[in-house]
């Protein structure tokens, strides 16, 4: 059993990843039903949720369906960081989570996210002070390095966990790779292997497949997985992934019409929680991905990202249903 604190994820949890401008509540709860064990919000702004801004504010929002959940907060600033932690932990979340892990130039390159990285002291400083401000379990999720050259994890799980972190997500990449490259998971091995570590570490990256998760599972020892891109317009790979796992066999694919009453599904809850004009427009990123690999469907896809009411959406998707009556994935 996979513990967390006092959390039990079972025997080898698999967990939805925090991606910006994705994990918000529509997605959580489609990947909710499809078989994630624990999943993230999307990265919340210190400074955003210490000035209130609305957008960091919104992101808080989390539902007892979801549990367990975990809210996830980045930041360069030791004090705000610290304060946002408590706001935070106010809104009833599982698990804390810090992101020493986002590549993108505007968060690594303020020293925040994966920009830590090169301030391993200040990183283990900042996750002292934030597990000194909450009563719940904090984790971290974080990458293997800034670059190549200045890979520490190692030395930098065993660091966190001495300060108080209760799990480790790594994915294992460099900064400098950003998503390019393959993920190189011997790291994880090392930190695994590491016998002053005992809590969880969880591997991201790369992971597309079931075959590829029992693989890798097999050769790298990690107590559980973090799956991110691959679950985009497809929630059904944690199940695919557990009944590959307890049965050596691949679940059949979701039918067209799966798709369809998932897309619908994800547009409902969108359009409730945003408001119409806000829930389609975020909900156009996900529509290649549901209906990926169907021949000749470019002309929906464009209607579909263009389309402006929720009615039209679901008017093309009907029309899906009825154009590809006999398609089979």
């Amino acid at each position: 059993m996979v513990k967390i604190g006092n959390l039990e994820l079972g025997e080898f949890p698999l967990l939805l990843a925090p991606m910006e401008d994705v994990s918000d509540p529509p997605f959580r709860a489609v990947c909710k039903e499809n078989g994630a064990d624990l999943m993230y919000t999307e990265f919340i702004s210190s400074e955003g949720l210490i000035r209130d801004a609305a957008k960091s504010v919104q992101k808080l929002d989390i539902y007892d369906y979801e549990k367990p959940i975990g809210i996830q907060i980045f930041g360069n600033e030791i004090d705000s960081m610290r304060e946002a932690a408590a706001i935070a932990a106010a809104a009833k979340p599982d698990i804390l989570d810090i992101n020493y892990g986002c590549p993108v130039n505007k968060v690594a390159c303020k020293g925040a996210g994966a920009g830590i990285l090169l301030d391993i002291d200040k990183m283990v400083s900042m996750t002292a002070e934030i597990v000194k401000a909450v009563n719940i379990p904090v984790t971290v999720k974080t990458r293997l390095g800034w670059s190549q050259d200045t890979i520490r994890i190692v030395e930098v799980a065993e660091r966190l966990q001495d300060v108080g972190i209760q799990a480790i997500s790594i994915h294992a990449r460099t900064r400098q790779q950003m998503y390019k490259g393959e993920a190189d998971w011997s790291y994880l091995n090392q930190v695994k292997a590491n016998p002053r570590l005992h809590i969880p570490v969880f591997g991201n990256g790369d992971i597309d497949s079931p075959q590829k998760a029992k693989e890798y599972r097999e050769k790298y020892n990690v107590d559980g997985m973090m799956i991110g891109r691959a679950a985009i317009g497809y929630p059904w790979i944690f199940n695919e992934i557990k009944h590959y796992f307890a049965t050596g066999e691949m679940l059949e694919a979701p039918s067209l019409q799966e798709r369809i009453n998932v897309t619908k599904k994800h547009l409902d809850f969108s359009v409730q929680w945003k408001g119409e004009k806000q829930g389609i427009l975020e909900m156009r990123r996900h529509y290649t991905n549901y209906f990926r690999g169907m021949p000749n469907f470019k002309p929906f896809r464009t209607e579909m990202v263009t389309a402006e009411s929720y009615e039209h959406v679901i008017k093309l998707l009907d029309q899906v249903a009825e154009v590809y009556a006999d398609y089979e994935f």
